[in-house]
């Protein structure tokens, strides 16, 4: 598999995953895996499509073309994983980061998860599994945050069982209904909506609440 088809995967999750399974059969465990482990792993990579992917891997498993127990033990030992890589990144290098912009971090995002991380503590390892962007920088942050390695854990791997297990679940119960198979990329991207819209208006209610009160 070459980068572009890689990319292709990325934006196109449906058609691409068919793909592989098509062309390199068994690959295409390997596949996931590497997406999921990298979402979360590498603060760098906020773009994967890591709700999307699941979904549609629990689509696909509903028709046979791939064993669900399968892709259920191994996204969830993916997500555990690269949470643990990302967990003992932000330990080593989280306040640097903090201190210091840097153009390939997408400092907004990372603000926005140190904020959220300040008001829900260590449910916030387990809530941002269900929040794009969160999801990647959570557990770096968590790192910097001085949260125990032993507390790290029980959160990471109990948000890691919620968010395979919903995700590749409803994609294996619901996505093969045909209004939902015809409209799966339109349906994945107001799932992601649904998730972001209330992060986003809960900061901008902040914000309105801050300029209400220096405007007294």
């Amino acid at each position: 598999m070459d980068f572009m088809q890689f990319m292709g995967m990325i934006l196109h999750a449906d058609k691409s995953l068919k793909y592989v399974i098509e062309n390199y059969g068994t690959l295409v465990y390997v596949v996931l895996f590497a997406i999921v482990f990298c979402e979360t792993a590498f603060v760098v990579f906020p773009f994967l499509p890591g709700d999307s992917l699941l979904f549609i891997a629990g689509t696909f498993s509903a028709t046979g073309a791939m064993d669900p127990w399968l892709v259920i033990i191994l996204l969830i030992i993916a997500s555990v994983s690269g949470n643990s890589v990302n967990y003992w990144i932000g330990s080593l290098v989280g306040h640097k980061v903090m201190e210091k912009e840097h153009r390939w971090i997408d400092q907004k995002a990372l603000k926005k998860t140190h904020d959220f991380y300040e008001k829900h503590g260590g449910k916030t390892v387990v809530l941002a599994r269900f929040v794009p962007l969160l999801r990647t920088f959570a557990p770096f942050v968590a790192g910097f945050s001085e949260m125990t390695h032993k507390t790290f854990q029980f959160y990471n791997v109990a948000g890691a069982l919620l968010w395979v297990l919903s995700v590749v679940l409803s994609g294996y119960f619901f996505g093969n209904i045909p209004f939902v198979r015809d409209n799966l990329n339109v349906i994945v991207l107001v799932g992601v909506g649904a998730a972001v819209i209330p992060v986003v208006l809960g900061a901008l209610w902040k914000i309105g609440k801050g300029i209400m009160k220096t405007s007294r």
